[in-house]
């Protein structure tokens, strides 16, 4: 059986620090230093070593690159010093670029559908317009509900003042260089991506 290198070349190139899974030893200990490991099917170094065994599918629809909470962890002890946050995120947005992936996949779409739109409204994540969007993104119904599931923890982060209850008005202030600083952004990725 001869070894498709094809798929772990345009990750070493297209995906954000995917040229530092070369570097990987398999020793494990981003594994065990993952504090949600427990629910991890393949580990960083798992997928690492799928992504060098030409492991396309597996790669780009697993839900596991998803999970991260960028704890940084494993790359606070990873004895060769890999990015493996950025290379796990970079992971998931090459994913994405190459449509692998569940468009209900619940992380990305917080990502996509919840927390760039909110973020990008305003220049500031408001955490009373962000929580809103997230619980009704699936309708009015599954919106009461899942604020009526989550009422003790929004009270006690009221009472503790960690919710802010009023949403953000306005802009920040600099929110046009904000949108340039955007458009400047989303305008490299798109140079990288087609030169990849």
């Amino acid at each position: 059986m001869a070894y498709d290198l094809s798929f772990a070349k345009d990750v070493y190139n297209k995906s954000e620090m995917g040229h530092w899974i070369k570097m990987c030893m398999q020793c494990g200990v981003c594994a065990g230093s993952c504090p949600l490991r427990a629910h991890w099917q393949h580990s960083p170094r798992q997928l690492f070593q799928m992504v060098r065994a030409g492991k396309r599918d597996e790669v780009l629809k697993s839900s596991d690159m998803w999970m991260c909470t960028s704890c940084y962890n494993c790359i606070v002890r990873c004895p060769r010093e890999l990015p493996i946050t950025h290379i796990i995120h970079g992971l998931a947005r090459y994913a994405e670029t190459e449509k692998a992936v569940d468009p209900m996949q619940p992380t990305r779409r917080f990502a996509v559908e919840v927390f760039w739109k909110n973020i990008t409204a305003t220049g500031r994540v408001g955490e009373a317009m962000l929580t809103m969007r997230l619980y009704f993104q699936d309708g009015i119904g599954a919106g009461i509900q899942r604020g009526l599931e989550m009422r003790d923890s929004a009270l006690g982060m009221l009472k503790t003042r960690r919710l802010n209850p009023i949403p953000f008005r306005g802009k920040i202030k600099g929110y046009d260089g904000f949108t340039k600083m955007l458009a400047k952004a989303a305008e490299l990725e798109a140079k990288l991506e087609n030169k990849a």
